[in-house]
């Protein structure tokens, strides 16, 4: 996890080694201030509004750039929370709020290998 202007970006270290056999994921996300946004963002998004759209105009992450996608990694490379979702929840659905330190996220997980 890498800080840039005081918000997050979620991306892999990439000075961490890995293993073929690690289980790995692919996931976007949506980053605000507040649970109530959060929870606003997802009846939203519940309701039909694009996942991608909706990163792009409310996260403030800097992957908003690009619809919230986190790209793929390793568990142990993000932030707990994230890895209690993402390796363990299911696909294809909104996940959250899941609070951190750096606010609160909905996450999508669009792909895992075991």
């Amino acid at each position: 996890m890498h800080l840039t202007g005081g918000l997050c970006l979620l991306v892999p270290h990439s000075s961490r080694k890995r293993s073929p056999f690690m289980a790995r994921a692919r996931a976007r996300h949506i980053l605000v201030e507040t649970k109530e946004a959060c929870e606003e963002l997802k009846a939203q998004i519940e309701n039909g509004a694009d996942f991608a759209e909706m990163a792009r105009r409310h996260s403030q992450c800097p992957s908003s750039r690009e619809g919230g996608d986190l790209g793929e990694f390793s568990q142990g490379q993000m932030v707990p929370e994230f890895d209690r979702v993402v390796f363990c929840d299911e696909l294809g659905k909104v996940h959250g709020p899941i609070r951190t330190q750096f606010g609160y996220h909905l996450l999508e997980i669009l792909s895992r290998t075991a």
